[in-house]
Formats: structure tokens, sequence, C-alpha cells
């Protein structure tokens, strides 16, 4: 039987989704554990550590339909974990901002995420790791 590579084996979607499903089959169990779904953790992930942003770009930023992350902010606001406030330079636009509540829930997750990112990756030389993220930034932004 002669073994033919296969489209999918070299099919760049493929191999992200692969390589997404890796990363985050483990993890995901933890954000849930923490009461997240994984809209919720990325939306956290996002803000944690970020100036207010607007919804659309915070929808942008998280991979998410506008409508989704609107009405998913406003629930997040809900449970202390999100606030919204007037945009200073254009008052007719609202900005989304983690509370602290929503810090103190994120930063642990932040630090796992850290945690099994490195054990991911480990099969990697720190150059590989830092050419991987740099290429994947790369094909981001196209």
């Amino acid at each position: 039987m002669t073994t033919t590579r296969r489209f999918i084996d070299d099919y760049l979607g493929y191999l992200l989704g692969q390589a997404n499903h890796a990363l985050y089959k483990d993890f995901d169990a933890q954000v849930r554990a923490a009461g997240l779904s994984s809209i919720e953790w990325r939306v956290l992930a996002t803000l944690h550590d970020s100036d207010p942003v607007t919804i659309s770009q915070l929808a942008h930023e998280v991979l998410s339909k506008q409508p989704t992350v609107t009405k998913l902010v406003q629930r997040m606001c809900e449970q202390g974990w999100l606030d919204l406030l007037a945009d200073p330079a254009d008052q007719r636009r609202t900005l989304v901002t983690v509370t602290a509540a929503g810090r103190r829930l994120a930063r642990p997750l932040v630090e796992l995420a850290r945690s099994h990112e490195a054990s991911v990756l480990r099969s990697l030389a720190p150059r590989e790791q830092s050419a991987l993220k740099n290429l994947l930034a790369k094909l981001g932004t196209r």
C-alpha cells in the first residue's frame, strides 16, 4: 500500500486547527472549572491588562461577532466583571473595561494559560517558539 500525503497533511487551515485544538483541549477544562465559557475567558484575557476598548474592537480581538459580544458584555457587566465607560474622545461611543473582580478572576487563569502554553511549546526550541509566534502574528494581520 502506497502512502500518499493527503491534502490536509500540508493544509495550513488544518494544521492551525490541529495546533489550536492541542493548545486548548486541556486548558478549556480549567476555564470551565472557573465557571467561564470560552468566549468569556477570551474577553477577560483580552481586557485584563489592556486599556478600555470599544465593543467592536473587543469583538475583533475575541474573534466573535459584534452583536454576540454586545450581549456578552452586558451579562459580564451584570456579573461585575466588566464596566462600560463613555469614550472621552467621542461621547457617542462606549468603551469596555475590566473591573477589579474581573481581573481577580482572570489573573490565575492567565497564569495557568502561560504555564499550559509553555508545556505545549516545550518540544520547540526558544527560537522556534518565537519564530512561530511572529509568523502567526504576521499571518493574522493580513
